[in-house]
């Protein structure tokens, strides 16, 4: 059974590496979405549905039933497709599950993102640093080495304005009428990564309240935040 992997914002899928290293697996796949490590196609509007109807496309392509991994927003796409088609995968996992919760709140860039003109200039401001100051920044985040410089690398025009779009295609209650779907609809297992440092995604109340709302189990990474990985 093949192991896809879906990463998010500001990555590429040299996010992956240090994992992948790890499970010493010939079968597994690593999917960039477009703006994110993948040229965006012509009139890519970069909404959240547009992604997860991309990752759709991706997966009939692959011979399954398919195992999911999503890391951030690439756990959203995981969520849509687990809830959109099914019959694509044998299990799903995504460790943003706490943003599904009926109480979540964006986090403050992403608030800023989904603001008009104070969006802009923060993405602006992203792009802009030196390339050495990019790669410093990710470290502080706790991405380093080779995979910081990849990422950084990857920041430019493009991935700015899919970050606006999809952001703003997400804003509240669109993530929360999400996992009100996500409790109703059929779907193959699922698993919850629970990384109790990591101060995007909500609290671990609400990422464990999530999985029991959709059947799914959950691990517990302690020590470690939004980069588990």
């Amino acid at each position: 059974m093949p192991a896809v992997f879906v990463h998010g914002n500001p990555e590429t899928s040299a996010v992956w590496r240090p994992l992948v290293a790890e499970l010493h697996r010939t079968d597994v796949v690593c999917l960039s979405p477009p703006g994110f490590g993948a040229p965006t196609p012509s009139g890519w509007a970069a909404t959240r549905a547009e992604y997860v109807d991309w990752l759709v496309g991706e997966l009939e392509a692959i011979d399954g039933p398919i195992d999911l991994v999503g890391h951030d927003w690439g756990g959203g796409h995981v969520v849509g497709v687990a809830m959109s088609r099914p019959d694509l995968l044998r299990s799903w996992c995504t460790d943003i599950a706490g943003v599904f919760h009926p109480d979540y709140v964006w986090h403050d860039a992403a608030q800023a993102w989904q603001t008009p003109d104070v969006g802009e200039q923060a993405v602006a401001g992203m792009i802009g640093m030196p390339r050495a100051d990019r790669i410093a920044f990710l470290a502080g985040v706790g991405i380093t080495g080779d995979v910081a410089e990849s990422l950084a690398d990857a920041m430019d025009a493009e991935m700015a304005r899919c970050i606006l779009a999809l952001y703003r295609s997400a804003a509240q209650p669109a993530v929360r009428l999400l996992g009100d779907a996500v409790e109703a609809a059929p779907h193959p297992p699922g698993l919850v990564v629970i990384a109790p440092d990591d101060h995007y995604v909500g609290s671990v109340d609400m990422a464990a309240d999530t999985a029991r709302r959709a059947g799914a189990s959950t691990v517990t990474l302690d020590g470690c935040g939004h980069w588990w990985m």
